[in-house]
């Protein structure tokens, strides 16, 4: 039972937990071109991350899903799911990734005892692909996938940001390779963080208006399956997968969130539409084996988390880009 609970009553157990805020891709809606990383002595060590995850598991926390920038160009990724696997009450843990290093870690990632993995796939057109991820190529990310599968991940699941008037007709495609593959998948409305000059354009394209294209084809039923996280469930007939939506602007789902991150920094966000935080990574530094310490800040920091976000108008509210946050 978790000892997090909000002023709202939100009992807080799923931790998402940011090991770098590097990637191999500069996804558009992600960050800048020419991006500043954090130098090496800011980012959180390995027994550091081990550490703040332990003191969220001895809270209450479930479920921990690793998160970036792209958590697979950390080295050390693999130690860190050895070490988070073996906490005692943690019963699920993931990772969200871009895919492009699958073919290489899938296989130790699992052995390791990661669990699950939502891997981001916007586009099946290549052109377009490294477009959006302004470097990427295709074809890796899709032999990771299947790279996953072979590595006996199940209930793998796909994110994809859809865009106007640049993927937005590639829904039933998106679909399709999901369908054949047997993989579920999400459809996430884009979330106004950091200064990003694409998004002064009216590329939004809501959950509502994907479902109706995925109705055109493939009538949806609403299920009651839920993964902890914000994602609204539907299934097909004819198809064992879920689609999902994550709806930030038009559906807000803040009155049941039960989540927090903690970025590469140490920072402790209690939402992910304002700045409120609590550094981590100061007291783990100071006082580096008083763990009591720790989940004193925690359970601190939890009583600031606020009602909602408020992401009105599409309007940019946050400076930091999606890399430094953690999805």
């Amino acid at each position: 039972m978790s000892l997090m609970v909000d002023s709202f009553g939100r009992k807080v157990e799923y931790l998402r937990l940011s090991v770098t805020d590097r990637c191999d891709f500069r996804c558009v809606y992600c960050m800048t071109e020419d991006p500043c990383f954090l130098p090496k002595d800011h980012v959180l060590h390995l027994e550091e991350l081990a550490w703040i995850a332990q003191a969220f598991t001895e809270l209450g926390v479930t479920k921990i899903r690793l998160t970036g920038g792209e958590p697979l160009v950390r080295t050390d990724c693999d130690q860190l799911v050895s070490l988070l696997g073996k906490l005692p009450g943690l019963t699920d843990l993931s990772m969200t990734t871009n895919g492009s290093r699958l073919t290489k870690f899938a296989k130790p990632m699992f052995a390791a005892g990661l669990k699950r993995l939502n891997i981001s796939l916007d586009t099946l057109n290549p052109t377009l692909f490294t477009q959006l991820t302004r470097n990427g190529k295709l074809d890796r990310v899709i032999d990771g996938i299947d790279a996953a599968i072979a590595a006996g991940f199940e209930r793998i699941k796909i994110n994809a940001v859809i865009l106007k008037q640049q993927n937005d007709n590639e829904v039933i495609d998106l679909v399709d390779f999901c369908r054949d593959r047997r993989l579920d998948i999400a459809f996430i409305e884009e979330m106004p963080l950091g200064e990003i000059d694409e998004r002064k354009r009216a590329r939004h394209c809501s959950s509502d208006e994907v479902k109706a294209i995925i109705e055109s084809r493939y009538p949806l039923q609403l299920s009651n399956k839920r993964t902890g996280g914000p994602a609204r469930y539907y299934t097909m007939a004819d198809s064992p997968i879920h689609i999902g939506f994550i709806s930030p602007h038009s559906h807000n789902f803040c009155h049941e969130c039960n989540r927090v991150r903690v970025t590469v920094e140490g920072q402790l966000l209690l939402c992910l539409g304002n700045e409120h935080a609590v550094d981590l990574k100061s007291i783990v530094r100071e006082f580096p084996a008083d763990i009591e310490r720790l989940k004193a800040a925690i359970l601190a920091g939890i009583n600031l988390k606020p009602k909602q976000h408020d992401f009105g108008n599409h309007q940019v509210q946050i400076l930091r880009f999606m890399n430094a946050t953690g999805g």
